[in-house]
């Protein structure tokens, strides 16, 4: 397994929700037009972004999970972290796709990413346990553990805090955000629950999706107060897979590795982020309590808008990343531009009164569709030395196999060649084996050319006898007349 650093783009998705009831009444027309087949979206007349992926109104839940969600899952059980976050303005259908506003009326078919994403992790820890046993391996040994943060007013809340009060909100958090020496992010001070089981995490889900700050505003009824960053932590233990058969020359060096029964622990982690909408303050109405919210989130939200124009320079002029303006970007620091898998979904109205916070958020994702992230595989040292040595003990032994071969010499002097003899063999080997193709399809050619001429023959034949007999019977016919 290599360890390497790979570079990954970000992957941007655009979600347009149905028109509201609301803006239907009011008489407010679409303006948002999706070209079939194609992931491009207008707004208005002239103005066209092409994205990763594009759903329409007519898109449903399952389709962007397979589409977007699918692979992060299934990478996560190869060592890869993964972030996928909903991005747009109040009232998008943030909250909707990422399935963070809990609700126990809404029908299977409606459940949001995160949901689908928990039932598809332990379906996918099972068909692995299940898979290893068939191959008579020992199964591989997994713990999956979960967080759920809130930050509200650039302060970090847990939301599995089953300590924390009302009014602990407007008290200074004791949280901290720390980076290890790989330029990690993690936290301090978060509560961490162990989760064995689906229904589990689900319900660690719904309890912390009750706590989360939510408020009525002119353009929400239900509007979220807060970012939400649910996290999950997978770690794995698990027999080192068979070394890449593509690069080997011979079956037995590849059995050999196949036996040997070394373990790999592998770690990720996935982040599902609900961002609090953008918001101008006139159109929501906000005063009070819930304008210094607003306010809150616009700044982390500008922030962000920063860190991604920093990244998503083509330019490359931007020396200096922004992560340190703002809480959000410093938790999602490994999410944009750094080891992690990260596709962003877009939320955005059609409806034309919200045209120019829908072109500011088709702005900002285009913009993120050129930040670069380096991927790697999250091994523990122990298995990466273990990974490194079986690398080196397969290259010797391909090395050793090749000087039994006679492939390589070593001369009088003690310098290392290859020997000319051994490729002057394995070409007359090559080209006895054409010549023994060339002169099976002639042979073929050959066969089937006296079978056409037994058939000529044979059709011949019967002609004249044909021919002969009805002379017979004329003649006969003359005599007994």
């Amino acid at each position: 397994m290599s360890t390497g650093q790979d570079e990954s783009s970000v992957r941007v998705a655009v979600r347009i929700r149905p028109q509201l009831a609301k803006e239907k009444i009011e008489g407010c027309h679409i303006c948002t037009l999706v070209t079939p087949s194609e992931p491009q979206v207008f707004l208005g007349k002239d103005k066209a972004f092409t994205f990763d992926y594009v759903f329409d109104i007519e898109s449903q839940q399952e389709e962007i999970y397979l589409q977007c969600i699918e692979k992060l899952i299934e990478g996560c059980f190869e060592g890869y972290n993964a972030t996928v976050f909903a991005y747009g303005q109040t009232g998008a259908g943030k909250t909707y796709t990422m399935g963070t506003g809990f609700d126990v009326n809404i029908m299977e078919d409606e459940q949001g990413i995160i949901p689908r994403a928990v039932k598809h992790l332990y379906k996918c820890i099972e068909e692995k346990k299940h898979a290893a046993i068939k191959q008579g391996l020992p199964p591989p040994e997994f713990k999956v553990n979960a967080q759920f943060l809130e930050l509200y007013n650039e302060e970090i809340l847990d939301l599995f805090d089953s300590t924390r009060d009302i009014d602990s909100k407007n008290k200074k958090s004791n949280i901290k955000i720390h980076e290890d020496s790989a330029g990690g992010i993690y936290t301090v001070g978060v509560t961490t629950r162990t989760v064995n089981v689906e229904a589990e995490m689900m319900q660690c889900l719904k309890l912390g999706a009750l706590s989360r700050t939510t408020a009525s505003t002119q353009m929400n009824v239900q509007s979220s107060r807060s970012h939400a960053i649910f996290t999950i932590h997978l770690c794995q233990t698990r027999v080192c897979p068979p070394l890449d058969a593509d690069n080997m020359t011979d079956n037995r060096i590849i059995m050999e590795s196949s036996q040997l029964s070394e373990f790999e622990t592998l770690t990720a982690k996935f982040h599902f982020v609900d961002l609090a909408g953008s918001e101008r303050l006139k159109r929501t109405g906000a005063t009070g309590e819930r304008a210094k919210e607003g306010i809150s989130i616009n700044c982390g939200l500008l922030a962000l808008g920063n860190v991604i124009s920093a990244l998503g320079d083509k330019s490359k002029k931007v020396t200096h990343v922004p992560y340190r303006d703002s809480k959000l970007t410093r938790l999602l620091q490994d999410s944009l531009g750094g080891n992690s898998q990260t596709v962003m979904i877009a939320c955005i109205s059609p409806s034309d009164r919200d045209f120019m916070e829908t072109l500011n958020t088709l702005k900002y994702a285009n913009r993120a569709r050129n930040i670069k992230n380096k991927v790697m595989v999250n091994q523990d040292r122990a298995s990466q030395q273990i990974s490194a040595l079986r690398s080196e003990i397969t290259r010797l032994q391909l090395e050793l196999m090749e000087y039994k071969t006679g492939k390589r010499i070593i001369d009088e002097e003690g310098v290392e060649s290859i020997n000319d003899m051994f490729h002057e063999n394995a070409m007359l080997q090559t080209e006895n084996n054409n010549l023994r193709v060339r002169i099976k399809a002639m042979q073929e050619t050959i066969d089937a050319l006296r079978a056409r001429i037994t058939q000529l023959a044979s059709d011949q034949a019967n002609q004249i006898l044909a021919r002969a007999g009805n002379v017979y019977f004329y003649h006969l016919n003359c005599y007994m007349s």
